[in-house]
């Protein structure tokens, strides 16, 4: 299991786009249902954006790069920022029912 955290501030007036793009990505998710992948994104009240992506591959690679709303999602995404992306491998120290756990 490998999980990345990703983190960066967006624009305020580009906010809204940013969290559509990311809510496209979710529903292309959602029907393709690719195994070995989870992922959440949280959207933080100063405009904030925080990714967690945890992949079962033991090279940690993941589909969600390969899908077409993640690709629209990654155009253009410096120019949406306030605060560059910044990403980061993160292991869980606690977790009391927000994650499964194998």
């Amino acid at each position: 299991m490998r999980r990345t955290l990703i983190r960066y501030k967006a624009k305020p007036e580009m906010a809204e786009k940013n969290a559509a793009l990311v809510s496209a990505v979710f529903a292309e998710l959602k029907a393709a249902r690719p195994d070995g992948v989870r992922y959440l994104t949280l959207r933080l009240e100063d405009d904030t954006f925080i990714h967690m992506v945890e992949t079962a591959a033991e090279d940690g690679s993941s589909p969600i790069p390969k899908l077409a709303a993640f690709q629209a999602f990654q155009d253009g995404i410096r120019d949406r920022c306030a605060e560059p992306p910044l990403v980061r491998s993160a292991v869980i120290v606690g977790n009391y029912r927000m994650l499964d756990e194998p």
